[in-house]
């Protein structure tokens, strides 16, 4: 399974802190890349092009300009799950995406009470957050 990525950002010492749609954050450490794949070393030679990583446009992997990628499913399985004030929640969008769902199917779950408001589900600005455990109750494992 994939596990789409959210964001990255660069930390010090040449690790990472990525964020999946799943509300699970790892941090990745890109030294070991640095002997086993040569083409990486190139980050290390030039520690801001580090600094310079994104998520690819449809977000299933890491990109360094045109050169250099890694896949969401070796930053998932090598990286290190650390806990965060945020794990568990996703956008609206990304939890109907993952659980094959239509946007309006949670929008009604909520005018319903099925999720509810300030504890499944919670509104910043113009962005619904649901939590990943309300997802599981509601509508089973579709994300995992």
């Amino acid at each position: 399974m994939f596990h789409k990525i959210k964001s990255v950002s660069p930390l010090p010492d040449f690790r990472l802190s990525v964020q999946f749609c799943e509300g699970v954050t790892k941090l990745y450490d890109v030294k070991p890349l640095f002997e086993k794949l040569p083409v990486f070393s190139s980050l290390k030679e030039n520690p801001a092009e580090f600094g310079c990583v994104s998520v690819d446009v449809v977000g299933y992997g890491i990109i360094w300009g045109d050169e250099l990628d890694l896949s969401c499913d070796e930053l998932w399985e090598h990286g290190e799950t650390v806990d965060t004030p945020f794990d568990g929640l996703m956008a609206l969008s990304d939890a109907t995406e993952l659980w094959g769902l239509n946007e309006s199917t949670l929008r009604k779950a909520i005018s319903y009470g099925k999720l509810v408001n300030g504890v499944d589900v919670c509104k910043f600005g113009k962005q619904w957050v649901v939590s990943v455990n309300a997802m599981n109750r509601e509508y089973g494992a579709g994300a995992r």
